[in-house]
């Protein structure tokens, strides 16, 4: 019995990454299908609109928004909103906090400040395994600290420590590896996904 629990847990394990990215992937689509379908199929004359219609509108409308963001107009109109959003207590700190993770996990590839994961040796030899998020801080009367934010197993949560450059090393590891590693309590490593 306990082999069988065994091989059931392990197939369980297997497969639910799997299905959770699959179901996240079939809401979007849904959703995306169910709220622009309605909208194309309003606009459209009988019998033009097909199944799929919204979830390609979906997409091309989030490729718009990208470009146009890239756009001064729209950058200034971003700016706007955001000040906006600035004024109103509750829906700025949950703007700002989506915001923040939003552009970190968007980072360029060319920003090397943003894109390390390093290790931080505490007491004992105890590495911690985070992320810069930022350079070059000053906090009271310290200057030059470097924000490193440290996610927990299975993103619980997380905390961010300010860190003189001098104890952070940097990790020969991509930061997808580094965080994959790290929210899978080092289930899985880059060694064991070869």
């Amino acid at each position: 019995m306990k082999k069988i629990s065994q091989l059931f847990l392990q197939g369980l394990f297997a497969v639910l990454p799997i299905a959770i990215t699959l179901s996240i992937l079939y809401w979007l689509g849904s959703f995306a299908e169910s709220t622009l379908g309605v909208i194309i199929n309003w606009l459209l004359p009988e019998g033009w609109y097909w199944p799929g219609m919204g979830l390609i509108s979906g997409f091309i409308c989030i490729l718009g928004i990208g470009i146009l963001l890239n756009a001064y107009i729209f950058r200034r109109l971003g700016g706007i909103a955001e000040s906006l959003f600035e004024r109103i207590p509750l829906v700025k700190t949950i703007y700002n906090s989506v915001r923040d993770i939003a552009k970190f996990a968007a980072a360029s590839q060319d920003d090397d400040e943003l894109q390390k994961a390093v290790t931080v040796t505490l007491d004992n030899d105890i590495k911690l395994i985070g992320f810069i998020t930022q350079k070059s801080i000053t906090l009271g009367n310290t200057n030059n600290l470097v924000a490193v934010y440290f996610p927990m197993s299975y993103q619980i949560g997380g905390y961010t420590l300010m860190l003189p450059e001098s104890r952070i090393e940097t990790l020969d590891m991509s930061v997808q590896d580094a965080m994959r590693m790290v929210l899978t309590a080092a289930m899985t490593t880059p060694e064991n996904d070869s």
